[in-house]
């Protein structure tokens, strides 16, 4: 089968999650002379860094667009419910296809694709999920699954005869054999581990993203990239606080620290985390977090230290008695 379908050069947009079977079904695409472009979302649960990498490997050209409002709105209530965690996984899939298939209306592309095995993951993978996620992104019939499409329903690409399906394959389940080899003949050699880049399949991660969610009404974006770091207390029902775990952390909780709005506190002398309380406190649970990370130094508990508390209302020291991090499990999420 010739690819010249029309004198205008077939293109298709596909997403990228930087892994090897994003990888491998756009280098597939390629060698059937078709023009093949990325579209990677970034919101605070997952970046796009590994598909920039694949980009820069490959050469394939990458769009990336931050989705983080649309996100959130649709993880409040997914229609098609959570996986294990906060994951919706199936919803996820309908948004990033839906966003994608407007980019291809709008840039003259010809169809949708993606790197997903049918039978590869047992709640987003699966040939009825990968058909609820086709029907609800309206763009049915425009995505092409190139390593399982011979196991699943002709696509308009394929109907149309922009790709020969006897071009694509028909891979299904866990193994990774064939997409090894794969690597192999088309010289892929730097590509991740298969692991969930997403931080909603994590346990943890979803734990303190749920009490975000109940515990403050409002939050800023800042707070779910706060997320990722450092331990995190919840006081009361309204004051939460972020103490880092080590230097490196540290940093990472002062990159969203902004003194118009929170409270930063830190010993005034020895080595220790930073505590960050974003939603503001009282003067009691303001001591109350001084206490707390005052036990993550080298004081002793109960003994005194002096703590440096930062506000918007200025920089003030104050004593407080060192608390035991073993006495408040009960308060960490």
């Amino acid at each position: 089968m010739t690819l010249t379908h029309s004198f205008k050069k077939i293109k298709a947009i596909g997403l990228s999650s930087g892994g090897l079977d994003s990888i491998l079904s756009a280098l597939m695409l390629q060698r059937e002379g078709i023009d093949v472009t990325w579209v990677s979302f970034k919101t605070p649960f997952f970046s796009p860094d590994a598909a920039i990498k694949a980009s820069d490997n490959t050469g394939i050209p990458l769009k990336i667009i931050d989705i983080t409002d649309d996100y959130l709105t649709m993880l409040e209530n997914p229609k098609a419910g959570y996986g294990k965690n906060m994951n919706p996984c199936m919803d996820c899939h309908v948004m990033m296809f839906s966003k994608a298939g407007e980019i291809m209306k709008q840039e003259g592309f010809d169809f949708l694709f993606s790197g997903e095995v049918a039978g590869q993951r047992p709640k987003s993978q699966n040939k009825n999920a990968m058909r609820y996620v086709e029907k609800n992104s309206g763009f049915d019939g425009f995505i092409l699954r190139p390593l399982s499409a011979k196991i699943l329903p002709r696509s308009i690409a394929e109907k149309q005869g922009l790709i020969d399906r006897e071009k694509l394959c028909s891979i299904s389940g866990r193994s990774r054999k064939i997409q090894l080899q794969m690597a192999k003949e088309f010289g892929v050699k730097d590509f991740p581990a298969p692991a969930g880049g997403c931080l909603l399949t994590d346990q943890n991660f979803s734990n303190r993203l749920k009490d975000l969610m109940s515990g403050n009404k409002k939050y800023e974006i800042r707070e779910l990239y706060l997320l990722r770091h450092g331990r995190h207390i919840r006081l009361d029902g309204r004051t939460k606080a972020v103490v880092g775990r080590a230097e490196k952390d540290n940093d990472n909780i002062l990159k969203y620290y902004q003194k118009d709005k929170d409270i930063l506190i830190k010993h005034a002398s020895l080595p220790g985390p930073a505590m960050l309380i974003t939603s503001g406190a009282g003067g009691e649970m303001v001591k109350k977090a001084a206490s707390i990370c005052a036990g993550y130094t080298k004081t002793k508990p109960s003994d005194p230290a002096v703590m440096k508390i930062e506000s918007f209302a200025g920089c003030e020291m104050i004593t407080v008695p060192a608390i035991a991090p073993s006495t408040i499990k009960d308060l960490m999420i």
